[in-house]
């Protein structure tokens, strides 16, 4: 047993807290830190297990990204893709239907691309998840101009 994110070796209560706490195997510091991250920006447990996920697939993503106006569950910022976890999305009203409207747009504008995954997909479905993120990556990736 060794933490998703330092590699360290874990005692099995280690394993266990974290494993129910947060469904990620992580030694005692990075589970206090990522219940930090938690607690603090109001992290989706979800946007946790896609992150170390993504991760582990070797796609670099970045935890709770400050895009300049507001945080981003995830981001990778080598071809601008912006990840959001919809835990409500059963309950979706028309004003925050146009608000995330808004919130794609300006990122679009800034170069960005915003994915709105719902938390069942991260759920039930993550190894599919990972997998068309990696998927949409690799687009993005083709699609990047240099300069």
């Amino acid at each position: 047993m060794t933490c998703k994110d330092c590699g360290k070796n874990m005692s099995y209560l280690e394993h266990r807290e974290s494993m129910d706490s947060l469904g990620i195997e992580l030694c005692k510091r990075h589970t206090k830190l990522i219940k930090k991250i938690i607690l603090d920006n109001n992290t989706p447990l979800e946007a946790i297990q896609l992150y170390y996920a993504l991760k582990e697939a070797g796609a670099h993503p970045m935890l709770e990204w400050w895009d300049g106006t507001k945080s981003i569950d995830i981001a990778i910022s080598r071809v601008k893709l912006n990840i959001e976890i919809d835990v409500e999305q059963q309950t979706i009203t028309h004003q925050q239907a146009i608000n995330d409207l808004e919130d794609a747009m300006r990122s679009f504008k800034n170069g960005f691309t915003t994915l709105r995954i719902p938390a069942i997909a991260v759920q039930h479905y993550l190894k599919d998840t990972v997998s068309n993120i990696l998927g949409i990556i690799d687009g993005l990736k083709a699609n990047l101009k240099v300069i």
